[in-house]
C-alpha cells in the first residue's frame, strides 16, 4: 500500500509540536517548584550536651517542600497546597530516600544575617535540630526561606509542591560544584557544564579555544584550563567576578590583553599560571592586577618584565625560569616575596655608562605628562586620545619618585634577589643571585645623587 509521505510528515510534525507544548507546560512547573540546590548541615543541639560534636562540614542537597493530603498519602504534583501537613524534604547524593521534617508551627527561629551570601540557619523544636544552609543562591535562599515561613504558620504557599520520591541523580548535577575532565573522551559536547561549578578542570582535552559554555559559569572560583592549544583568551573571561585561580599552564599564548588586565580580575584574581606558552611580554596594565599573590612564567619567551612589576603589592610567589630576561625593571626592588625563581634566564652585564636622553628645555607634551601624573590627574580615552593615554600608562618612574615620559637617564645596577625575597633559587649554575636592575633618572641631579648606587 502506497503512504502519502507529505500527510505522514505533517501528523509527525504535529504530534512533535504538541509534545513540544506539553513538555514546555512541565518544565514550566518544573521551575516553579520549591526547590532549592546548597550544602546542608543538621546539627543536633543535643549532642553537646551527650560529650559530642558535628563534623562542621556540609553536603551537597536538595530541598524541597511536600505535603500531604491525608495521613501518610503524598500530595499530588501542581495540586494547590493548603493548610495542611507541609514538610521539608532533604536529600543528599549518599541518601536520595531523604529526611523529612514536619513544619507547621515547629520552627524556633531563622538565622538570616548573611542570607545574601548565600547562608541561612532554620532552627526546628522537634527534632531540636539546626538546618545550617551554605552556598546557595541569594534570591533562591530567600524565596525557599519565605515558603518555610508560610509553611510554618500553616498558611498557603504560591507554587505546586514536590511529592516525597527519591531524588534522581541527574537533580545532584545542578549542584555539582567541582568537574574534572583529563581527556577528550570525557569532555562534554551535548550537555551543559553544571551551573553551580565552583571548580572546572578540562585538561588535555585538546582546546584550540575556551568553551563560551564556560564562561556563564558564575560561580567559578578556579580554573584549570592546562595541557590544551588555546592561543588566544577572550575578554570575557573577566565577566567571572569570582574567579580566583586561573590555570593556562601548557598552552599557545602569546599574549596576555589589556582588557584581562582591567576586568574584574583586579580584584578577584590571586593566582596566575602561565608556565609554558609564547609570551614575550606583559602589558604594563598587567600590574593592575593587585590582589596576584602567585605568579607563574616560567618556560615562555619573555624578554620583560612589567616596568611597574613593584605595585604587585600581594605578590608573594614568583617564579619565570627559563625565559629571555636581560634584566629587571628597577620597581622590582618595592616587591616582597617569599619565594623567587628566575633560574635560567639571559640577564646581561650591567653597562658602565649610561643612556642618556635628557631634553633641554622640556617639551610641552613633557611637562604636561609629569605634571598630570605627579599630581594623580584622572585622564582617559573620553578626555583626551587614547596614545596619549597609552603614553601616561607607561611613563617611566624615576628613583625619586616622580615621572618621566620621554626626558630621562637609564643606568644599570645589580641587586641581590635576597633583598626582595625571602627564598631564592640560583640564577645560574654557578650558584649566583644576583640580577641586572634597569634604572631612569628623570633630570641630571637625580642621577648624581644616586651615582654612588651605580657604582
Amino acid at each position: 500500500m502506497l503512504q502519502d509521505p507529505g500527510g505522514g510528515a505533517a501528523r509527525r510534525g504535529g504530534n512533535r509540536e504538541v509534545s513540544k507544548r506539553s513538555g514546555g507546560a512541565a518544565a514550566g512547573r518544573r521551575s516553579r517548584d520549591m526547590k532549592l540546590h546548597c550544602e546542608v548541615e543538621v546539627v543536633s543541639r543535643q549532642l553537646p550536651a551527650l560529650g559530642m560534636r558535628n563534623r562542621g562540614k556540609g553536603v551537597r542537597a536538595v530541598l524541597s517542600l511536600c505535603q500531604q493530603t491525608a495521613r501518610g498519602q503524598p500530595r499530588a504534583r501542581g495540586e494547590r497546597s493548603g493548610p495542611h501537613l507541609t514538610c521539608l524534604f532533604i536529600s543528599t547524593l549518599k541518601d536520595k530516600r531523604g529526611t523529612r521534617y514536619e513544619l507547621k508551627e515547629n520552627i524556633e527561629q531563622f538565622f538570616t544575617k548573611f542570607v545574601d551570601e548565600g547562608k541561612a540557619t532554620v532552627r526546628l523544636k522537634e527534632p531540636p535540630v539546626d538546618i545550617c544552609l551554605s552556598k546557595a543562591n541569594s534570591s533562591s535562599l530567600k524565596s525557599f526561606l519565605s515558603a518555610l515561613r508560610l509553611a510554618h504558620r500553616g498558611c498557603d504557599i504560591e507554587a505546586p509542591l514536590s511529592t516525597f520520591a527519591p531524588v534522581k541523580t541527574s537533580e545532584f548535577e545542578k549542584c555539582k560544584t567541582k568537574m574534572v575532565i583529563t581527556s577528550k573522551k570525557d569532555y562534554p559536547l551535548s550537555r551543559n557544564f553544571p551551573p553551580s561549578l565552583e571548580h572546572l578542570q578540562t585538561s588535555y582535552c585538546g582546546l584550540i579555544r575556551i568553551d563560551t559554555r564556560m564562561l556563564s559559569l558564575r560561580n567559578l572560583r578556579k580554573l584549570d584550563l592546562s595541557h590544551n592549544h588555546i592561543k588566544k583568551l577572550p575578554a570575557t573571561i573577566g565577566d567571572l567576578v569570582h574567579l580566583q585561580e586561573l590555570n593556562l599552564n601548557d598552552n599557545h599564548l602569546e599574549s596576555f590583553s589589556v582588557a584581562l588586565c582591567q576586568s574584574t580580575l583586579q580584584t578577584s584574581l590571586r593566582s596566575l599560571d602561565l608556565s609554558k606558552n609564547k609570551i614575550k611580554a606583559l602589558p604594563v596594565q598587567f600590574c593592575q592586577l593587585r590582589e596576584l599573590t602567585d605568579l607563574k612564567l616560567d618556560d615562555n619567551e619573555l624578554i620583560r618584565f612589567p616596568f611597574k612589576m613593584g605595585q604587585l603589592t600581594n605578590l608573594r610567589f614568583l617564579s619565570a625560569a627559563r625565559n629571555k630576561l636581560p634584566f629587571l625593571p628597577s620597581e622590582f626592588k618595592n616587591l616582597s616575596l617569599e619565594y623567587l625563581d628566575l633560574f635560567g634566564n639571559t640577564f646581561e652585564q650591567p653597562k658602565v655608562l649610561p643612556v642618556i636622553m635628557l631634553q633641554t628645555p622640556l617639551s610641552l607634551l613633557e611637562s604636561s605628562a609629569r605634571a598630570i601624573l605627579y599630581n594623580r590627574i584622572p585622564y582617559g580615552s573620553p578626555i583626551i586620545p587614547l596614545h596619549l593615554c597609552q603614553d601616561l600608562d607607561t611613563a617611566k618612574t624615576c628613583v625619586c619618585g616622580r615621572f618621566c615620559l620621554n626626558s630621562f637617564i637609564q643606568g644599570t645596577t645589580t641587586m641581590n634577589l635576597h633583598s626582595v625575597a625571602h627564598t631564592v633559587v640560583l640564577v645560574d649554575n654557578m650558584g649566583g643571585t644576583e640580577a641586572p636592575v634597569i634604572s631612569y633618572f628623570c633630570s641630571l641631579t637625580c642621577y648624581v645623587n644616586c651615582c654612588d648606587m651605580l657604582k
